[in-house]
């Protein structure tokens, strides 16, 4: 079982930066892909970023890439979701995610653990 807890969000003008985090309980954090998805009112859960347990190669979504950072620090048993250049449309309730797997990692349903999710607000 893994539990995992975010923190960080914030209200933030635009062009402005925030960075996310998300813990997890468990010995074995350094073998979970970790997940970033999120979720504005109105509008389905999407996909962020995603960093593999195997090798740390990293995903984004069209729209964040260039502008949003997905690390982990696998001593801290932490990742870590780096936002620059934040936009009013990046507004939504960001969760963390684990899973076993390295494929797949858009779909919500390749991940088998959630965060409770952290609200990111930006203003114009």
């Amino acid at each position: 079982q893994v539990q995992l807890v975010e923190s960080g969000g914030g209200l933030v003008q635009a062009g402005n930066s925030l960075r996310l985090s998300c813990t997890a309980s468990g010995r074995t954090f350094s073998r979970y892909t970790m997940a970033w998805f999120r979720q504005a009112p109105g509008k389905e859960r999407e996909f962020v970023s995603a960093i593999r347990w195997s090798g740390g190669s990293t995903d984004y979504a069209d729209s964040v890439k260039g502008r949003f950072t997905i690390s982990r620090d696998n001593a801290k048993n932490t990742v870590y979701l780096q936002m620059d250049s934040l936009k009013p449309e990046d507004t939504a309730v960001y969760c963390c995610a684990a899973s076993a797997r390295n494929y797949g990692l858009d779909s919500l349903s390749t991940y088998a653990y959630w965060g409770p999710g952290t609200q990111v607000t930006v203003s114009s």
